[in-house]
């Protein structure tokens, strides 16, 4: 079980958030949803994903955030003390 964080956000920091938090390593999965809390878009994310493999993404955040003035960004991290494995051998 990971553990979620949300961010309100207006939409022209919106990618740049993203970009962040995508730096950061850890995150599982990314929703973005509008200001009355309607799902706008939500992005799996797996170890290694990098590079032009993010490029879809980064350009499907960029048209949400053309759309939207402000946004709620919320974050499934993977836990910290799970490693690479899932426990079955």
């Amino acid at each position: 079980m990971g553990t979620k964080e949300s961010f309100s956000i207006n939409g022209e920091n919106l990618l740049k958030k993203v970009k962040e938090l995508i730096a950061e390593g850890n995150i599982k999965k990314i929703t973005i949803a509008d200001k009355s809390g309607k799902e706008l878009a939500s992005f799996p994310l797996t170890f290694g994903v990098v590079g032009i493999l993010l490029m879809p993404v980064m350009a499907a955040i960029g048209a949400i955030a053309a759309l939207v003035t402000e946004c709620t960004i919320t974050v499934e991290r993977h836990d910290e003390e799970t490693g690479a494995g899932n426990g079955h051998a």
